[in-house]
């Protein structure tokens, strides 16, 4: 039997590669991943499929950035206390436009620390977001909501296994570079491709060549869909090929992948957004990091990040690190 812990050396150096490292779209993932992590590809399929059926990997699949290919917002929503639970219910398990059900809770009571429950809401080109989530607000009984549409995307993966080692302040050399979110309109043949591209892989599809199966799926030659897949990417609608750890859930083994995931935001200067985006963004802790506008009811913070982790008190040292930013941009922005 195969291991399968996401703390296992083999799977650690398989996972450090899969989560977040193979970016926009590659004809051979698996190989791919093999090359970056020095496990053989045979070992790497073999082992992702294990993890996969035992629910270790939650799933694997090519991302897309969403963002720009319909309407979407981060939303917070002031839920009465009885009732958060039930709303937290239906929302993750009834409605197909939510993801990313999250509810939150702050250390001190501070501006929007009554919205404790938040999501992630995406609706279909020519549907209004703010209707679904008015709908959504009277059916688990919301006082408020506020959508908090992504303006930019300064860093977007996940790799929590890589991240367990970093320190505080750890950073790249250069300042994270913005994708600008804006929606783009696709032929039905590039959506036949999208649609089979992005769908989830069971077990028995860990193998070589595993776009040539998706290519019939979708109703054209593998040649087709290479071409088709690589002019996606060159516009900015492939995000990477990821393996997704399950992070809420011990495995069946008892391990925790992360115990906290922590939502961290600031507020910068109007006009200055892009560069503090770029300069929190570089932080190699962060799994998200984006400009999104909150409005006066979370004191007008408008870059928000976030960052999983084991140990609260570490992740509160990564923040701490990050604002030493901040504090000079506050200070720059005084004089």
């Amino acid at each position: 039997m195969l291991p399968i812990e996401h703390d296992d050396p083999v799977n650690a150096k398989i996972l450090a590669i899969s989560e977040d490292k193979i970016e926009g779209f590659v004809r051979e993932p698996f190989e791919e991943i093999a090359n970056h992590s020095g496990v053989g590809a045979d070992v790497v399929m073999a082992r992702i499929a294990a993890m996969l059926r035992a629910g270790t990997i939650r799933r694997v699949r090519q991302t897309l950035l969403a963002t720009n290919l319909a309407e979407g917002a981060l939303v917070a929503w002031k839920v009465p206390e009885d009732k958060i639970d039930a709303a937290f219910d239906w929302m993750f398990q009834h409605d197909p436009f939510s993801g990313h059900v999250v509810l939150r809770s702050t250390d001190t009571l501070r501006a929007g620390s009554d919205y404790k429950l938040w999501t992630t809401v995406k609706v279909p080109q020519g549907f209004s977001l703010e209707a679904h989530c008015e709908l959504l607000a009277k059916k688990v009984d919301a006082e408020r909501f506020r959508l908090m549409p992504a303006k930019g995307i300064f860093t977007l993966g996940v790799g929590h296994v890589r991240r367990k080692m970093i320190e505080p302040g750890s950073k790249a050399d250069q300042p994270a570079k913005m994708i600008p979110v804006q929606i783009v309109d696709l032929s039905e043949r590039e959506w036949d491709v999208l649609l089979a591209l992005k769908r989830e892989f069971a077990p028995e599809e860990i193998k070589a060549s595993p776009w040539v199966a998706r290519a019939d799926e979708a109703g054209v030659s593998a040649e087709e869909f290479y071409r088709v897949a690589e002019e996606l990417n060159a516009r900015k609608i492939i995000g990477r090929f990821s393996t997704f750890l399950e992070h809420v859930k011990p495995s069946v083994g008892g391990v925790r992948v992360t115990r906290f995931n922590a939502l961290f935001h600031w507020a910068v200067p109007r006009g200055r957004e892009i560069e503090a985006g770029g300069e929190v963004g570089r932080h190699h802790i962060l799994t998200h990091c984006y400009w999104r506008d909150a409005g006066p009811e979370f004191k007008s913070v408008n870059i928000m990040a976030v960052a999983h982790g084991t140990d609260k008190q570490l992740l509160l040292d990564h923040k701490t690190a990050i604002d030493r930013y901040r504090d000079w941009l506050a200070r720059e922005s005084e004089n």
